[in-house]
């Protein structure tokens, strides 16, 4: 059983600061690409940033400059640093990873359960 759980969501102020957190657990031999996905009401889930396992990231033009996205591959986790929020980054936002469970299996791909943030004017 694999899970990804996140933290770090809430209510802030236009302009404020939050930091997510996704931690993967369970049966994993080693975590590929991770990455965070949002989710707005009434919209489609879109890509916000990825990264791989060596570090190279990805980010949506949207976010660029005010999103920073890492890893800690020793505790399976990505982080979603987000400064200079708007009330349009206001959803729920999901974690999302490539996981292989043992050396020779298959790469599965996971969510997790979505963590809310808002951003109020």
């Amino acid at each position: 059983q694999v899970q990804l759980v996140e933290s770090g969501g809430g209510l802030v102020q236009a302009g404020g600061s939050l930091r997510l957190s996704c931690t993967g657990s369970g049966t994993i031999f080693r975590i590929n690409n991770m990455g965070w996905y949002r989710q707005a009401p009434g919209k489609q889930r879109e890509l916000v940033a990825t990264t791989t396992s060596n570090g190279d990231t990805n980010y949506a033009d949207s976010v660029k400059g005010r999103f920073t996205i890492s890893r800690d591959n020793a505790k399976n986790t990505t982080y979603l640093q987000m400064n200079s929020l708007k009330p349009e980054d206001t959803a729920v936002y999901y974690c999302n990873a490539n996981i292989k469970r043992t050396r020779w299996g298959v790469i599965y791909n996971y969510w997790g359960q979505g963590t809310q943030v808002t951003v109020s004017i």
